[in-house]
């Protein structure tokens, strides 16, 4: 089985679903929108007494609530997801602005991946967490009650999803486009690798839900339709 949870970055409601499922199904294999090399600093945020833990977000409490398993890291940047994003470039053949974009925006993903990897390295030589990204804030907190918690994160999903759409068909550039394609095509690539190890549990942004989610289900169709749930 593969069970895919969307988030709402760092939201109360999302990080609640994520624990709940994480607990509750108790997965083989537990996949994260994160780098691969970014997965250790995680744990360490993971690896405290307070639920869900202060750093991390969504992301580290659902490593704090996997009692067992594999935990893997299946965003970019890879290799995989590089020449998947290279092989669109030759179909689409962009402008030379566009691939300017795209490797300004490999070498920012890519440094960033390097610096939780070695705020990972501090962390493993002494007591020190190192808060490499700034929280979301949201208008909501865990004071809130349960109800106001999922209203205001279905108002986020939704004004999310009705901005990313104008964008699209708007002023998005050709960039982003091909960047979260690519990222899409490796996530959903990855999990049909892992889900092969067993169970496994993915957790990842609500905007790559459902893309990923029907990349998934036209494989599903021809092998097992019913190994897929989301949430």
């Amino acid at each position: 089985m593969l069970t895919l949870v969307g988030v709402v970055h760092d939201h109360p409601a999302s990080t609640y679903r994520v624990r709940q499922v994480v607990t509750e199904l108790d997965p083989e294999v537990l996949a994260l929108e994160l780098p691969p090399i970014s997965i250790p600093l995680f744990k360490q945020y993971a690896s405290t007494d307070r639920s869900p833990p202060v750093f991390g977000g969504e992301m580290s409490a659902a490593i704090q609530a996997a009692a067992t398993g594999t935990i893997v890291g299946i965003d970019r940047p890879t290799g995989g997801f590089f020449q998947r994003l290279g092989r669109n470039l030759l179909r689409e053949r962009p402008s030379l602005q566009t691939v300017r974009n795209l490797v300004s925006d490999a070498v920012d993903t890519t440094k960033h991946a390097v610096i939780c990897r070695a705020a990972a390295a501090v962390g493993a030589r002494t007591s020190v967490r190192l808060e490499v990204d700034s929280p979301v804030s949201h208008d909501i907190d865990w004071a809130d009650t349960p109800d106001d918690q999922a209203r205001d994160e279905r108002t986020q999903v939704h004004r999310s999803r009705s901005f990313m759409n104008a964008f699209r068909t708007a002023s998005r550039s050709q960039a982003s486009r091909l960047e979260d394609v690519a990222r899409e095509e490796e996530m959903a690539a990855r999990l049909l690798q892992l889900r092969k190890e067993g169970d496994t549990v993915a957790v990842v942004g609500i905007e790559h839900l459902d893309s990923v989610a029907e990349r998934l289900h036209a494989v599903g169709d021809e092998t097992s339709p019913d190994g897929l749930r989301d949430h």
